[in-house]
């Protein structure tokens, strides 16, 4: 059995007073303790986030950079074979031109070697004539 008396009161007040105390010297310091380094944790978790942030920026400028660098590389090689395969056509039809005449210069002087000799030729064929005649014969013409 149960006896209430004034003891109870007693057992009471030093219940709240050993509260009391727990709460000023154990309890409060620790639960400041705890919230400065959820504080501290967040506060670096926060840093985290924001330094992932600028690194996910930057890291899509490069990307857009150097995108659009190979691109530009891209167009300005293009533009120099172009320019190069212009060249290179003005170059090879200058040489065609080139060649065409000197063949063609070379066939006109052909063409008049082969008059000359074929003129040569029937001046001393009728010449030749008579002297193959004469060697076949054996007798003179």
């Amino acid at each position: 059995m149960i006896k209430v008396d004034w003891t109870i009161w007693l057992q009471f007040v030093n219940f709240f007073v050993l509260m009391a105390v727990l709460n000023f010297f154990l309890y409060r310091p620790l639960r400041d303790i705890l919230n400065r380094r959820r504080e501290t944790i967040d506060g670096s978790y926060a840093k985290a986030k924001e330094l992932e942030t600028q690194i996910n920026e930057k890291m899509e400028r490069y990307q857009n950079q150097l995108q659009a660098a190979k691109v530009k590389g891209n167009e300005e090689r293009a533009e120099l074979r172009k320019a190069a395969m212009g060249e290179e056509a003005e170059i090879l039809g200058k040489a065609h031109s080139k060649a065409t005449e000197q063949l063609q210069e070379i066939k006109s002087n052909v063409a008049k070697e082969a008059d000359v000799a074929a003129k040569v030729l029937k001046k001393e064929t009728k010449a030749l004539a008579t002297q193959i005649a004469s060697s076949v014969l054996g007798r003179a013409l």
